[in-house]
């Protein structure tokens, strides 16, 4: 395997304007883009056959349960409990009926097309989904001795040649520093509560067809009792007709309302409504009677 380091020598072209022309002057060395892989288009993740219904994190089984996580028994527990509360109508530690970030690793379920904008410095992924889009620092940085949370967390990365031909075929990342609350998937597989999740991922084009990606992520985590590998795999999109990239505002038409950690619904002609047999209404203390 050689490792190849595209940053100390790398320079992007400078352009100097005046008010008539515009002059552009290349560094010695040049951003090559025949170095990596090609990663443009738009890509879309791939459903496997039998599976229905949101796909979770290992995307070849079944949401919930049917992942077999590896969880420790206080998050077995957890998760248990979230199953009992999602059907009597709640919403579980599932925590994006709100419109919070899926946060990662979901996020790398990607519920429609996505972009990946490869240089240097770094590689942008740009999904569309509620905050989802990713940077991914490869220019050589190290760890930073603060980070500030986030539901993606900070990712780095490396290119690496593995077959020695001079061109980058996967990319290493290492992501850590999260906020929450975040799950795995829709069906509230946990993680743990203290945030202190690390993936990393290799992320890679198939050998025999370069319109086929693959993402494999390693969850490290407090809620598993071991570190828990699943693979993502994407298509691209046909260039024509040209890719569409829809918005996703998930707050726009969204009926869920969270008080006092309650779930609660608003109905269609505007009123507050219960989510779950028998549930109490919320504490209306800073209303008049």
């Amino acid at each position: 395997m050689h490792l190849m380091n595209p940053f100390g020598a790398a320079m992007l072209a400078v352009s100097v304007c005046t008010a008539s022309v515009c002059v552009t002057s290349n560094g010695a060395n040049a951003f090559d883009d025949s170095k990596y892989p090609d990663w443009k288009g738009a890509w879309r993740r791939v459903a496997f056959p039998g599976i229905v219904g949101q796909p979770s994190y290992d995307p070849t089984k079944r949401g919930g349960a049917a992942q077999e996580a590896p969880l420790t028994p206080e998050y077995r527990a957890i998760f248990e409990a979230n199953v009992k509360d999602q059907d009597q109508g709640g919403q579980g530690t599932d925590p994006t009926y709100t419109c919070l970030s899926p946060g990662m690793p979901r996020v790398m379920t990607t519920f429609t097309p996505f972009e990946i904008l490869v240089t240097p410095q770094m590689t942008n992924m740009l999904i569309q989904h509620i905050h989802d889009s990713r940077r991914i620092f490869t220019d050589g940085r190290e760890w930073p001795a603060q980070i500030k949370p986030t539901f993606v967390g900070y990712s780095i990365g490396r290119w690496v040649d593995t077959d020695g031909d001079g061109r980058y075929d996967v990319l290493e990342v290492e992501t850590r520093g999260f906020k929450g609350p975040r799950s795995f998937d829709p069906a509230g597989l946990p993680l743990g509560f203290d945030n202190k999740s690390i993936f990393k991922e290799r992320i890679y084009s198939d050998k025999a067809d370069p319109d086929i990606l693959y993402d494999e992520i390693t969850t490290v985590d407090s809620a598993l009792t071991r570190p828990w590998t699943a693979t993502k795999k994407y298509a691209r999109l046909p260039a024509k007709p040209a890719p569409q990239f829809v918005e996703e505002v998930c707050a726009e038409g969204n009926s869920d309302i969270e008080i006092e950690k309650q779930s609660y619904f608003r109905s269609g002609d505007g009123y507050l409504m219960p989510t779950r047999k028998g549930e109490p209404p919320p504490d209306l203390r800073y209303f008049k009677p």
